[in-house]
């Protein structure tokens, strides 16, 4: 028997293919920026699957809120040192 629901990673690549006019539509140097934030989602995408949230938007936004924040701790940390 076949799975009947879409993989959140099969999910994250949906909606990131959805949103590729607008990437196009970026400016090139911001073009790679939308791409990260996309790694952002799939870096966490253990914690999106498990979720199995019913919108797969909100943890895609909170994965890349996540990913951020610890970069930004990081360098935070680095400029103290």
């Amino acid at each position: 028997m076949g799975r009947t629901n879409q993989t959140y990673r099969d999910q994250v690549r949906g909606i990131e293919e959805q949103w590729s006019d607008f990437r196009r539509a970026l400016r090139r140097r911001d073009q790679p920026h939308f791409d990260h934030l996309f790694e952002h989602a799939r870096e966490q995408a253990d914690a999106g699957g498990y979720l199995n949230h019913p919108n797969p938007e909100i943890p895609i936004l909170i994965s890349i809120a996540v990913e951020q924040e610890r970069r930004i701790v990081e360098l935070e940390d680095r400029v103290q040192a």
